[in-house]
């Protein structure tokens, strides 16, 4: 059995919750609901591409922790509090994901604070040679 590795962010959401910003096991690493949080300042920004980049940043680290990159990135799933972000959104997906182009899905629904108008939710698939 392939060892099973997890990334923490130090987030207080993970220790309270139970759960780990991403895990991998085997090739495959799979990253929880990032919102656009500034981990480093707790702070959120009230703009929604400002918190998709957040989302990235979050999301890049915590693969680049367990030997993976963006690139790897096979499934995402887009969380939004409404069908009108998604223009403001649509450009800061290309900017990360533009040419890895990984299978996709957008849900609109509420999330568990009111400041918070995007998550991400990937999963990536490394290569056996790394």
């Amino acid at each position: 059995m392939s060892e099973r590795r997890k990334h923490s962010t130090g987030s207080p959401f993970e220790k309270t919750a139970a759960y780990s910003r991403a895990v991998r096991q085997g090739p495959f690493v799979h990253v929880s609901g990032t919102t656009g949080y500034d981990y480093a300042a707790m702070e959120m920004p009230a703009d929604v591409a400002a918190q998709a980049r957040n989302c990235f940043s979050t999301i890049a680290a915590s693969l680049k922790a367990l030997d993976a990159s963006l690139s790897d990135i096979v499934r995402v799933r887009y969380y939004v509090t409404s069908p009108e972000h998604f223009d403001a959104v649509a450009p800061v997906l290309a900017e990360h994901l533009g040419g890895i182009d990984p299978a996709a899905t957008m849900i609109v629904c509420q999330l568990i604070r009111p400041e918070m108008l995007i998550e991400i939710e990937v999963t990536a698939q490394v290569s056996q040679a790394d």
